[in-house]
């Protein structure tokens, strides 16, 4: 839970009436946030709600319309990412925006390094200072280690020592525990703690409520780039920051499910790689959502990029709707009524650079055109069906893809491959890094896909989507298959157990 603060003391940073507007969309609107020394305030919101612009306002990669920024008291300008960081403001980011090829210290120190009376890089100091910095921050990392050579959560180490490096005394954390285990999070929570007693103001985004809870101390709820509320932790309850986010009540992100299941239309038999899975066997059927659940490094994509024809199995049959098949290629499996969502929809499921239309349209092109014209009218009635029932949010469907939020991505990915009407469609990780309410939105969508007689293979590291949304449970461990759980039968303790071999659960 959130310590006790004073709620007296004056502010480090201050933004009053910041408007920030796009070619037909206003991304922040009159918003005004005040970060107090030794606080951790959280940045609640769906995704589209104006999180990211204000994070880019904050660190000099956009500049507001209107609005002040201040600090101790004295109005600012953040012009560049430059000056945002001599004011004592820096970014960890989801994704860390660091250079393998650089040496740890080379990272921390980049754009500042230490220099000698000849206005060379004294090495010898920023290897020292880069250890003084990893030291301080309990990172058992050596300062001429590559970058590259690094797991994730040293990455993240790497980061919050480079924001120590500028002095930084603000410090912004964009979902800095999106991809680390259990004890790096503990690890993260002791070393945020260490930031406020060193009287650093900390604004923490996180989707994760209990992240919030246990870290916060005061908390800021935006809506469709306003402020719409803020407090303190310790006078508010999830229940009403989502409605507050959300601007409705959500009482349950899972559906109810009754329809009934069809027959088998897929069949994996004794599926196997090399070195990534061995002797993998489940069947789907007609209106089914087969959950996939185990921990990282269990083999549960390894073995969706197979189905898919993205990698070639050592062993095993496919059979697809009565008839044997073989997947060389993503081609042949699309051919064949499969389609994969990935779960890195940046780099693998998305094209960035194109429009929402363009990438929603793409694999579906035959039947959006005639005798080799695009129909752009019919594109846009695909695109438009899909990202409604989606409710993707976005300023029209001509915007690139790349300038929507994480959440809106993900969604953009997910219709590019419905609007190919699957018979088969394999979700791996589909609401990873996404808001409580577009989660909703995602389960409903699924549910209703299910309704319809799609079979769906969802793949998720969160025990309550699978336990809320799946009719079976495939628990993978270490390459293999470990057990088959019906929906009625399965538990959080279920699940963990089977996942991290304590007990055998199920039948293999």
């Amino acid at each position: 839970m959130a310590i006790p603060v004073n709620s007296s003391q004056s502010p480090i940073l201050s933004l009053n009436g910041i408007v920030k507007t796009f070619p037909g969309v206003k991304a922040l609107s009159s918003v005004s946030l005040d970060l107090y020394a030794g606080q951790v305030t959280a940045l609640i919101g769906e995704n589209g709600a104006g999180k990211s612009t204000l994070v880019k306002v904050l660190t000099g990669i956009y500049q507001p319309n209107s609005g002040t920024i201040s600090i101790d008291g004295q109005v600012v300008s953040l012009a560049t990412p430059t000056h945002a960081a001599r004011a004592g403001v820096t970014a960890i980011h989801q994704e860390t925006v660091l250079f393998d090829e650089l040496t740890v210290a080379e990272n921390i120190f980049i754009g500042h390094a230490p220099r000698t009376r000849f206005k060379l890089v004294d090495w010898r100091a920023m290897n020292r200072n880069a250890a003084a910095l990893l030291e301080q921050i309990g990172a058992s990392i050596k300062p001429t280690s590559l970058l590259r050579d690094l797991g994730i959560a040293n990455k993240h180490l790497v980061a919050i020592a480079r924001a120590l490096s500028i002095d930084a005394r603000v410090v912004i954390m964009d979902e800095p525990t999106a991809a680390l285990s259990y004890k790096e999070i503990e690890e993260l929570y002791l070393l945020v703690e260490q930031l406020k007693a060193d009287g650093k103001a900390i604004l923490f985004i996180s989707h994760k409520f209990d992240e919030i809870f246990h870290i916060a101390d005061r908390y800021s709820v935006f809506r469709d780039g306003e402020l719409v509320d803020d407090g303190m932790i310790a006078d508010t309850s999830s229940a009403t920051l989502v409605k507050k986010m959300v601007g409705r009540s959500v009482g349950s992100i899972y559906p109810s499910r009754t329809n009934e299941l069809g027959e088998t239309i897929l069949r994996v038999e004794g599926f196997s790689h090399a070195t990534e899975f061995d002797d993998i066997n489940f069947s789907v059927k007609k209106g089914e959502i087969l959950g996939f659940y185990g921990l990282v490094g269990a083999g549960r994509s390894e073995c969706m990029h197979s189905l898919f024809g993205v990698t070639r199995p050592s062993a095993g049959k496919l059979t697809v709707s009565g008839k044997s098949v073989t997947l060389k290629s993503p081609a042949d499996a699309i051919a064949h009524g499969l389609v994969y969502v990935p779960e890195d929809r940046g780099q693998q499921g998305a094209i960035t650079g194109l429009s929402i239309v363009d990438n929603i349209a793409l694999p579906s092109m035959k039947a959006t055109s005639n005798k080799g014209f695009v129909r752009m009218a019919q594109e846009y009635a695909l695109a438009r069906d899909y990202t409604q029932r989606l409710e993707l949010k976005a300023a029209a469907l001509d915007q690139l893809v790349g300038e929507l939020s994480g959440g809106n991505q993900q969604k953009v990915v997910i219709a590019k491959w419905l609007a190919t009407k699957p018979a088969i469609i394999i979700l791996d990780e589909p609401t990873k890094g996404i808001d409580i309410g577009s989660k909703a939105a995602v389960h409903l969508f699924m549910s209703e896909l299910a309704s319809q007689g799609l079979a769906i293979i969802m793949v998720s590291s969160e025990i309550p989507e699978i336990i809320g949304m799946a009719d079976r449970v495939i628990v993978m461990r270490e390459g293999r298959q470990v057990a088959e759980i019906e929906s009625e039968s399965v538990s959080p303790e279920l699940l963990v157990s089977a996942a991290a071999g304590i007990a055998e659960a199920g039948t293999a």
